[in-house]
């Protein structure tokens, strides 16, 4: 999927009105109607099914709270599926409005900005609930995984959930990151798909808890992990390019301890600086083509890159400077390309320069507890997204190597180290 952009100096960029908020509208029958019939097509090719789990205590006229796990697009297709007889509204990211606003109010869209306070979107789901008597989807991950487990979630969402007092249900879904994993260039695999949809609160159960309880019981929900599925599953994913890209989550060779070295293609990645080699195997394995494996399973490879970012942190070494492609996003008209730039990322949080110096923005380690990264965005490139609520900043890195993966970790072990301090 592209995303209509435009060029326009970056004077002319910031002297534009900003988003105006609105509030949602009741979600169109005929396009929900039309969105499920679309979304049949593809899951029969995928032979989905789902089973529910308790949903006989939800009312088929009830609002409730959605809330599901993001791997890839096919997402949004199960939601049409499952949910095609219940009126619901997705909360979404604003950039999913560019050039087609009309359309995805229609769908019933709230959007909003990924990992930035955002009262409006506060409001505006309570305005859904209590006015439109719709049902909320929410992915409160916020952005898909890269290694197949859970990120990070909000601690307000806790908060938000005792703010809205409706059933909370919970939809997990297996296959959907092993047939499209992001890192993988938008290459489908042959893999089935299901999903459980469970009820796991109670508007009593809600009440009769903190926030912080609630929190405990959603991480607990969120706890998953792609590949061991796979694995436990014995799912076989034949096609060759199962390792394409696989770098960009991967990109610390665990032997020789280079960076940016790593490449994934075909069924295999390798340090180019030291020419160690995995192979993926069609289980989901990491496997060393010779001597030792350091590594088997992807996320235990990622989970010790962050050990590293978080030990680089605390010795302070830790640092990304890099030349980037700077885009700007304010309205839902376009994505504006505003110049070249250069991104720093230290102790001290971002900061963003450029445009023959008339750009010159800050954002500290305590603005976000994770960092809007992603990789082949909107087919441009990989990206990593700063801003506040009127203005975001999509940064694309002009170097050979893979940084975003990185940044996003690092991104999160400050905002910790932040916390605890």
């Amino acid at each position: 999927m592209k995303i209509k952009t435009k060029v326009m100096p970056y004077e002319q960029v910031m002297a534009l009105p900003t988003y105006a908020h609105e509030k949602p509208k009741k979600q169109s029958r005929m396009f929900r109607g039309l969105v499920h019939w679309l979304a049949f097509f593809d899951l029969m090719r995928v032979r989905f099914k789902y089973k529910k789990i308790g949903m006989d205590k939800l009312d088929s006229k009830q609002p409730c709270l959605i809330l599901m796990n993001h791997s890839c697009f096919t997402d949004l297709e199960i939601v049409a599926r499952i949910f095609y007889d219940r009126s619901y509204h997705i909360v979404c990211t604003q950039d999913a409005l560019i050039g087609k606003k009309w359309l995805m109010k229609m769908l019933g869209c709230i959007p909003t900005t990924k990992f930035v306070t955002d009262a409006t979107l506060v409001r505006n789901m309570v305005h859904t609930v209590k006015n439109l008597k719709s049902s909320i989807i929410m992915f409160p991950e916020a952005g898909y995984s890269f290694d197949g487990t859970a990120t990070v979630l909000p601690k307000s969402l806790g908060k938000c959930v005792k703010l809205l007092k409706i059933p909370v249900v919970m939809v997990r879904t297996y296959g959907a990151f092993s047939r499209n994993p992001l890192y993988n260039e938008l290459q489908v695999r042959k893999t089935n798909i299901s999903a459980e949809v469970e009820f796991i609160l109670s508007p009593e159960e809600i009440k009769a808890k903190t926030a912080d309880e609630i929190n405990r019981i959603l991480r607990e929900q969120f706890s998953f992990d792609g590949f061991r599925w796979q694995q436990e599953n014995k799912i076989s994913i034949k096609e060759k390019f199962r390792a394409d890209g696989l770098n960009r989550v991967l990109y610390k060779c665990p032997h020789c301890g280079t960076e940016g070295k790593m490449q994934g293609k075909g069924i295999h990645l390798t340090c180019t600086s030291c020419g160690k080699q995995y192979e993926l195997t069609e289980y989901g394995y990491l496997q060393a083509t010779d001597g030792e494996s350091k590594f088997t399973h992807v996320p235990d490879w990622n989970q010790w890159q962050r050990e590293c970012v978080r030990e680089e942190i605390l010795d302070g070494k830790y640092c990304m400077d890099v030349p980037v492609d700077v885009y700007m996003m304010i309205d839902t008209k376009g994505l504006y390309k505003v110049g070249a730039g250069n991104l720093v990322h230290s102790s001290e949080g971002f900061h963003l320069t450029g445009c023959d110096g008339k750009l010159d923005y800050r954002q500290g380690v305590s603005a976000s507890y994770c960092l809007n990264s992603d990789f082949y965005w909107y087919e441009i490139g990989d990206v990593i997204g700063i801003g506040d609520k009127d203005r975001q900043y999509y940064c694309f890195p002009k170097v050979e190597g893979d940084i975003v993966a990185k940044a996003r970790l690092a991104a999160e072990e400050l905002y910790k180290l932040h916390q605890n301090r």
